[in-house]
C-alpha cells in the first residue's frame, strides 16, 4: 500500500484521530498505545475485524506520524468589515439640503448636506474617521414623497383625465416649486412625459440644474383642463371679493 493512498483514506488529521479513539495532540507513547489497540481490533482475521476499518486505521496512524501528531491550527473567524457609512438622503433633502444625524459606529455626528449633491458624489466630514481623520461619504438619492432622482433630473408621476390624455389641453401640475402649468397635444403617445425645465436638482459647481420629468397617467377622478381651470377660479374668486 503506497503512502499517497494511506493519506487519501484519512481527509485530515482530526479524522485521523477520531479513528483512533484520540482527541486533540498526542505524545508518541499515547499515539502508539492508541494504534495498536485500534489495529488489534480491526483486523480482518479477528473477531468484529473488518478489511476496510484495518486500512483506515493504519493510514490514520500514518498521517498522524507525519504531522507530528498535533491538530492542525484552527483559522480565525473571518470577521467582516462594518460596511462603510452612507449618506442616504431624500430627493427634497437633495434640493433643499439639509441637517442630517448620522451613525458612525457608536456615535452619532450631525452633518450638514448641502443643496444640490448628487448620488455618487462624496461629502467630506472633517475629523470623522475614528482616529480624528477626514471622512469621505458616499451619497446616495434614495426616492421618497412620490420622487425619485437620475443624475441631474427629478421624475414623478401625475394623475390626469383621460379625456384630457386624448383631447389635449392644458394639465396643472402639483410639483415640488408649486403648481406649474403644460400643454399636452392630442392623442399624444403614451406613456405621455412631460419636461419641466430646470425644475431638478439644483446647480450646484459644475453641475447645472436638472429638469422634472412628470409621467402622466390616466385617472377618472382627475379634473379635465377645463375642470380644473374653474376649481382654481372658484378658490381665487371668494364671494367677498365677487362683491367688491
Amino acid at each position: 500500500m503506497s503512502a499517497i493512498r494511506s493519506r487519501s483514506d484519512a481527509v485530515s488529521v482530526r479524522e485521523a484521530l477520531s479513528i483512533l479513539g484520540l482527541h486533540g495532540a498526542v505524545d508518541a507513547a499515547s499515539l502508539s498505545a492508541a494504534f495498536r489497540a485500534a489495529v488489534k481490533s480491526a483486523r480482518p482475521d479477528q473477531p468484529g475485524g473488518d478489511d476496510d476499518r484495518f486500512r483506515r486505521v493504519i493510514a490514520a496512524y500514518r498521517l498522524i506520524q507525519a504531522s507530528g501528531g498535533a491538530l492542525p491550527a484552527l483559522e480565525a473567524p473571518k470577521v467582516k468589515p462594518a460596511p462603510a457609512p452612507v449618506l442616504a438622503i431624500t430627493p427634497m433633502q437633495a434640493i433643499n439640503g439639509a441637517q442630517i444625524d448620522l451613525r458612525l459606529g457608536a456615535r452619532t455626528m450631525r452633518v450638514k448636506a448641502p443643496a444640490g449633491l448628487r448620488t455618487g458624489e462624496h461629502l467630506r466630514l472633517r475629523g470623522g474617521g475614528e482616529d480624528g481623520s477626514d471622512m469621505y461619504l458616499p451619497v446616495l438619492i434614495r426616492p421618497a414623497g412620490g420622487l425619485s432622482v437620475l443624475g441631474d433630473d427629478l421624475f414623478m408621476t401625475a394623475s390626469t383625465s383621460p379625456r384630457t390624455l386624448s383631447e389635449g389641453g392644458r394639465v396643472e401640475i402639483e410639483t415640488h416649486l408649486g403648481v406649474r402649468s403644460a400643454w399636452i397635444m392630442p392623442d399624444a403617445p403614451e406613456p405621455v412625459r412631460l419636461r419641466l425645465r430646470g425644475l431638478g436638482l439644483p446647480a450646484r459647481g459644475n453641475r447645472s440644474a436638472g429638469h422634472l420629468f412628470v409621467t402622466l397617467t390616466p385617472c377618472e377622478d382627475a379634473p379635465s383642463a377645463a375642470e380644473d381651470l374653474l376649481l382654481r377660479f372658484n378658490r381665487v374668486w371668494t364671494p367677498q371679493r365677487l362683491a367688491a
